[in-house]
């Protein structure tokens, strides 16, 4: 670690050590040391994700064969993801109380599992799937079921894997595939997340600012804050005169905001912090 960002997390421990609580926004740069890819990362700089919209997916049924085809195949990559020291980290500021919660953009779990507890996903979460007719809900679990029901046989290998879990597949693998319908009214059964092209449920939002407003300062894992949804919290943390301190490895949106600013990867960041802040055993209980 160079001796600016030792700096910087040295001025970030004293700050945390001065405040009575501190908010947490993560993205998708907090999980990438478990294996998950980010969308704006370095290593994808070359490479940028397409996620499909919305709109193509709610008004075509060839993208959404096409979505839960590759989804299926991801989904058993992604339940064996687990936690890394950047997850555990967060989870224990909570439990020490040095933060009053967490507002994750990421829709993995990862947070949960490591034992964060007061959490608000902001994008939704994959491991569960809503009907977009009469918005029931099901476990993701339930649906794999339904999923190898109505595909016996349909086994593809896991290729590459894309941001939200699901994985890169050609067009005449997945032609023959169907997608289960909502099992309550027959209609169109979503993941339950929020897609490109689509609002952030206003509950999700007036929640995550509540946890902005309680805090003494913001501080932002992990995330380009390139998306207005994650960026606000920022510019609200700003005009309330909060201190931002952001750690990401490379350029954010709000880098202009911050107080302070570390460059370094998050794991080895995150466990120097605690480290410095002396906080207990890592591993939830």
């Amino acid at each position: 670690m160079n001796r600016r960002d030792s700096a910087e997390i040295d001025r970030l421990a004293a700050l945390l050590s001065a405040s009575e609580s501190v908010a947490v926004l993560t993205g998708a740069g907090i999980s990438t040391e478990s294996g998950i890819p980010d969308y704006r990362g370095p290593e994808r700089r070359d490479k940028p994700a397409t996620p499909m919209t919305f709109r193509e997916f709610s008004s075509s049924a060839t993208n959404r064969q096409r979505y839960w085809a590759r989804s299926s195949v991801g989904w058993a990559w992604m339940t064996r993801r687990e936690p890394n020291e950047g997850h555990r980290v967060v989870a224990t500021l909570e439990r020490s109380g040095i933060s009053n919660g967490l507002v994750t953009q990421n829709v993995d779990g990862l947070h949960q599992v490591a034992g964060s507890r007061r959490v608000v996903e902001l994008h939704g979460a994959l491991r569960r799937v809503v009907c977009l007719n009469c918005d029931r809900s099901e476990t993701r679990e339930g649906y794999q079921d339904r999923i190898a029901v109505q595909n016996p046989g349909w086994r593809t290998t896991v290729g590459e894997i894309a941001p939200d879990g699901d994985v890169v597949l050609d067009d005449e693998l997945v032609t023959s595939f169907r997608v289960p319908a909502c099992l309550h009214c027959g209609g169109i059964a979503k993941p339950d997340v929020v897609f490109f092209g689509e609002s952030v449920p206003k509950d999700r939002v007036d929640q995550a600012f509540q946890m902005v407003r309680e805090a003494d300062a913001l501080l932002v894992l992990g995330s380009s804050l390139t998306v207005f949804s994650g960026y606000r919290f920022a510019v609200a943390a700003e005009k309330s005169g909060k201190p931002i301190v952001i750690m990401n490895d490379g350029p954010t949106r709000a880098d202009a905001l911050a107080s302070i600013r570390v460059s370094e990867r998050l794991g080895e960041a995150l466990t120097l912090l605690a480290a410095k802040l002396d906080l207990p055993d890592l591993t939830p209980s």
